[in-house]
């Protein structure tokens, strides 16, 4: 029964969800309302099974002395401080708190959004080399979207921007169109697959 009545409340409340969303009425909104107010009183829970099994996972890289496990020290150590300063002092101006927000984790996001320049740069002149006519489209392409993102590639010639416009409003969107309605059409179909219990990976191993 352990896995039996987890999957009968994902399929029961799954379907009521769907009810809500393509059958509107005051019923399906009022246990919308009744299910969101649920939500908000046991999203607590979920953030203290959270910051379990982190300790749980991290406490176990630490004992056993795994590969790099002076960073799950590290780990530990930012969120006691962390959840410390915040419940001791609050999230004002001029609190620890908020000091670590500003000098440790938004320095900390800004260098890892720097790297990802590098890596893009990287990818970019793995798929960009010309070795064969798609690639070599696409190098094209690339590069009439760059010129015409810049001022010197309005200095060259009008008909720059303009087809670098149409290069991002023509085949660009297309493309992204295909992608998204792949992505839709993925989603519909793992949805119903865990709708209907044959998807049942997230109930874990027997």
């Amino acid at each position: 029964m352990k896995r039996q009545i987890p999957l009968i409340i994902v399929i029961t409340l799954g379907f009521l969800f769907v009810a809500h969303t393509f059958i509107p009425s005051k019923a399906s909104v009022d246990f919308y309302d009744w299910w969101v107010s649920w939500a908000k009183a046991i999203s607590p829970f979920a953030v203290v099974l959270g910051i379990l099994s982190l300790f749980m996972v991290h406490g176990t890289k630490i004992q056993r002395k795994a590969p790099n496990w002076q960073y799950s020290v590290v780990t530990l150590l930012a969120l006691v401080v962390t959840a410390v300063s915040g419940f001791a002092w609050g999230t004002n101006e001029g609190t620890p708190f908020l000091w670590l927000f500003q000098n440790v984790q938004m320095p900390m996001s800004a260098t890892m959004f720097s790297l990802l320049a590098f890596y893009i740069a990287s990818a970019a002149y793995k798929a960009f080399r010309a070795k064969s006519p798609q690639a070599t489209v696409l190098l094209i392409a690339a590069f009439i979207v760059m010129m015409g993102q810049v001022p010197i590639g309005a200095a060259i010639s009008k008909w720059i921007p303009e087809t670098a416009q149409w290069i991002l409003n023509v085949p660009n969107l297309a493309a992204k169109r295909g992608i998204a309605t792949g992505v839709g059409l993925g989603m519909t179909a793992t949805s119903l697959k865990i709708l209907l219990g044959i998807e049942r990976t997230y109930l874990g191993s027997d």
